[in-house]
């Protein structure tokens, strides 16, 4: 069964959600139920947009390690973006003129049995752009900001620079937004296509946080309603590749 929060937990959630810009409630799906999910939801998937997510990092995940997240995505018929995150972090200790920064937010993330709150640098990115720096023809530098690079260096580990970073990915993602006229809540679904042939399901929809507890009892409440199961495992979309590309990285060094 999902786990709930621990008294301890739910404290923890409550004083980070003050600081916080907003909430986004995530559910992973077991893959026997994937389609079960789709139809139940009536989700159309001619309706989705797709996405090539690719992550920068050291073979041996130094960033990862070091709470840092550096991400850029590609987006069918839309600007693309790069992201530099930090996660965890607490809100009360960012500095002041990191959070007045055009792009910077700071969200958290909470699913069954967890959460984390993290502070994220958003961009955008030309398509083209990313189509080449992942191919090895400009410098990964050029798709983020002197503000993102910046707050990369604060982060990333002594040394460590964007020439340094390798090219995990790419993972191809459905993305599909709806709006169930029951629900009254906007919900994303997300498809992610790993290269051994896994996925992963999720549903997340996204408030403030002084809306927070509302929105989790009429979506649980939906989703209840429609039989969507709640009780797999959590899994971690950024882990999942970065723990994956690491590991072929590592392979094709060795071999």
């Amino acid at each position: 069964m999902a786990r709930a929060l621990s008294e301890q937990q739910l404290e923890e959630m409550m004083e980070l959600l003050r600081g916080a810009d907003t909430v986004e409630l995530k559910l992973s799906i077991p893959a026997e139920h994937h389609r079960s999910t789709v139809v139940a939801l009536g989700m159309d998937v001619m309706d989705a947009r797709i996405r090539q997510v690719f992550f920068f990092d050291t073979p041996d995940l130094a960033l990862d390690r070091a709470g840092v997240v550096v991400r850029a995505r590609r987006v069918q018929g839309k600007v693309g973006d790069s992201v530099v995150k930090l996660r965890p972090v607490v809100p009360s200790e960012l500095p002041k003129s990191l959070r007045k920064l055009p792009g910077f937010g700071v969200e958290v993330d909470a699913m069954p049995g967890g959460f984390v709150c993290s502070g994220r640098l958003k961009e955008v990115a030309d398509n083209g752009l990313i189509r080449r720096a992942t191919a090895g023809e400009v410098s990964l530098r050029k798709l983020f900001t002197d503000e993102q690079a910046t707050l990369f260096k604060a982060h990333a580990p002594e040394g460590i620079r964007f020439k340094d970073l390798s090219v995990l990915g790419p993972v191809l993602v459905l993305k599909l937004p709806f709006t169930p006229a029951e629900l009254g809540q906007k919900l994303v679904a997300e498809l992610w296509f790993y290269p051994n042939g896994s996925r992963i399901l999720e549903l997340s929809t996204k408030c403030l946080p002084a809306d927070v507890l509302g929105v989790v009892a009429k979506t649980r409440h939906y989703l209840v309603e429609h039989g969507v199961d709640r009780s797999g495992d959590q899994q971690a979309k950024t882990k999942t590749a970065l723990t994956f590309f690491s590991k072929q990285l590592k392979a094709g060094t060795e071999g």
